[in-house]
């Protein structure tokens, strides 16, 4: 007998106990034809990468199978027959790993409680501007690249400019 991975994408509409029971199924036909599985894992309901069949989400099952070609033939006939299953994919594999899969370790690790709780209070007050002197000091940093002498001229200039007296019509 040959060693096979096969994962079936089933409609997000379905319950969870509905998956369970689909898989069941499944699991029953390799065993009436003389196979066995070694290993299932519920992957549970996520994101598709596009559109499969007006679906956006799915059930996730994932099956390590032992057995003959006929019985793999005669799980994926019944796939191609229930409106539950979107996808399936089955592959040959050289060894079964041992151990949870990929999505499963990624699973239980987004489920994890040991880390500490994290702290999403903003410091600012909600009407509060940022600081325009931060801003502007940041500008004057960004050009300071010019030599002191002529960055010392531009600003003499500038107060110059300002306290020349205004005639009478001009504001």
């Amino acid at each position: 007998m040959s060693l096979y991975e096969s994962v079936f994408i089933a409609r997000q509409e379905i319950s969870s106990q509905q998956v369970e029971a689909l898989a069941d199924a499944y699991e029953n036909v390799i065993k009436d034809n003389g196979g066995s599985v070694e290993k299932r894992e519920n992957w549970g309901l996520r994101s598709l990468a596009y559109k499969i069949k007006k679906n956006r989400k799915g059930h996730y099952v994932l099956f390590n199978i032992d057995a003959p070609v006929n019985a793999l033939h005669e799980m994926e006939r019944q796939m191609r027959l229930n409106e539950d299953v979107l996808r399936y994919l089955t592959l040959r594999v050289g060894e079964i790993e041992e151990g949870p899969s990929i999505p499963a370790q990624v699973q239980a690790r987004a489920g994890r409680d040991d880390r500490p709780a994290r702290s999403y209070k903003d410091t600012r007050d909600s009407n509060e501007k940022p600081d325009e002197t931060q801003a502007k000091t940041e500008e004057t940093a960004k050009v300071s690249d010019e030599p002191v002498e002529e960055a010392e001229a531009e600003t003499e200039v500038e107060a110059e400019a300002e306290a020349e007296p205004k005639a009478e019509g001009e504001e």
